[in-house]
């Protein structure tokens, strides 16, 4: 899953900068509704840590039922915060 691909998905754009408010909260909404519908892990993962990057990711216990999911998005939200640190 390519993020500049899941960005033109979601917002019409690859350009972080070009996307309007509105445009964002749709957006927002609309991966929320396909993380709640995702049956792929993979996908799942992406949708949520694209939304996490967005500030705007569900709680671990309710987007994710198994515990390795939620422990590799623990992971991932671990390096976000170092990466963020430099």
């Amino acid at each position: 899953m390519d993020f500049e691909d899941q960005l033109r998905r979601y917002f019409g754009t690859s350009d972080l900068s070009a996307i309007t408010p509105g445009a964002l909260a749709a957006g927002v909404e609309r991966m929320k509704v396909d993380l709640g519908l995702a049956k792929d892990r993979e996908r799942q993962f992406a949708l949520w840590a694209l939304l996490h990057m967005l500030g705007e990711a569900p709680d671990l216990d309710v987007a994710f039922k198994d515990e390795r999911d939620r422990e590799a998005a623990r992971n991932f939200m671990d390096l976000a915060a170092r990466a963020g640190e430099e």
